[in-house]
């Protein structure tokens, strides 16, 4: 039987940002294609752009051939903004980006593609989502935006997404809401997917989930940790939560995450930092004091044993 399908040809653009992820590109390509195969026919036709007309490299190595400039294109149906990582601050290429945004009726994040548009300033009230190790910063970052853990989120005319694999849900999920359900299954289908995810299916499982009803007042702590990143708990203060004594907590930590419960901490608390270097302007001295350090000082000489240089180099070398 033949699906219910758009007598309209849907145009897509899709516009790469380095370091392109190359499995997004495989997945858009791929649920695209087959729409179009299964349903015997056109139902969409997709075009790749970058913002200056140059190569693009790929994530993996290797470049994105030359493509044609975003500003050159017509109108289009959706615009996919597709990226690894976030824009650095004050990231000129947000100028260029900004206007652009009018051309399509429906605009698409794939991985870190909503940090672009949320720098552009048309994600507030949203909901949206992001690969999973940027979410904290992003939230942080953009309060007026609704930050989700989930795979991802359509809401109005703009939807996101997580990383890798997720990029095959969401595309299925367009197919679904633009052509038909059953064309989505179909498709998935095809490719071995045993069922279509929701999007409010969680992107990752966290130390404390994955540990559950197995270790659940290492669990306990571990979901503390990490709901309190800004005012850390001392070890002793943990171990009475749970029950335990100090040496029982650590004997925990030691078994099942080969590492002490302070040292856990610190590590938790130093990688928010990282991310929120490299993904904010926010001033180092603000970002040591929100990740639970009592001074400038005090974060730089911990940063520097962890990571080996300074949160300024560390901000200096990513923007580079």
């Amino acid at each position: 039987m033949p699906h219910r399908l758009n007598p309209n040809l849907i145009q897509i653009a899709v516009l790469l940002l380095p370091p392109a992820p190359l499995l997004s590109i495989a997945s858009i390509d791929t649920v695209l294609g087959l729409a179009n195969t299964i349903s015997d026919e056109a139902l969409y036709k997709l075009q790749y752009y970058s913002l200056d007309g140059a190569a693009i490299p790929l994530a993996t190595g290797g470049h994105y051939p030359q493509l044609p400039a975003l500003l050159d294109s017509k109108a289009t149906d959706v615009l996919l903004i597709v990226s690894q990582t976030p824009p650095f601050a004050n990231d000129p290429r947000l100028a260029l980006l900004k206007p652009l945004l009018n051309s399509a009726s429906m605009i698409g994040a794939i991985d870190c593609g909503a940090w672009w548009l949320a720098a552009c300033g048309v994600l507030d009230q949203h909901r949206a989502t992001l690969r999973w190790p940027e979410l904290r910063a992003f939230a942080a970052t953009f309060p007026r935006i609704i930050c989700t853990q989930n795979l991802y989120e359509f809401d109005r005319s703009y939807f996101s997404c997580g990383a890798g694999v997720a990029t095959l849900d969401v595309m299925l999920a367009l197919v679904a809401k633009q052509q038909s359900l059953g064309l989505a299954e179909q498709i998935a289908e095809s490719l071995c997917i045993e069922h279509l995810r929701t999007p409010d299916t969680r992107q990752r499982t966290s130390h404390a989930l994955q540990l559950g009803q197995r270790q659940p007042k290492l669990s306990a702590v571990l979901q503390l940790m990490e709901a309190n990143l800004e005012e850390p708990i001392s070890s002793d203060e943990l171990a009475q939560h749970v029950d335990l004594s100090r040496r029982q907590l650590e004997r925990l930590f030691k078994q099942h995450l080969d590492t002490l419960p302070a040292r856990h901490y610190m590590q938790l608390r130093l990688e928010r930092a990282r991310t929120m270097l490299q993904r904010t302007g926010i001033s180092v001295v603000q970002i040591g004091l929100s990740c639970g350090f009592s001074s400038g000082a005090h974060f730089a000489t911990a940063y520097r044993a962890h990571f080996g240089l300074s949160p300024r180099d560390e901000r200096a070398a990513f923007s580079k």
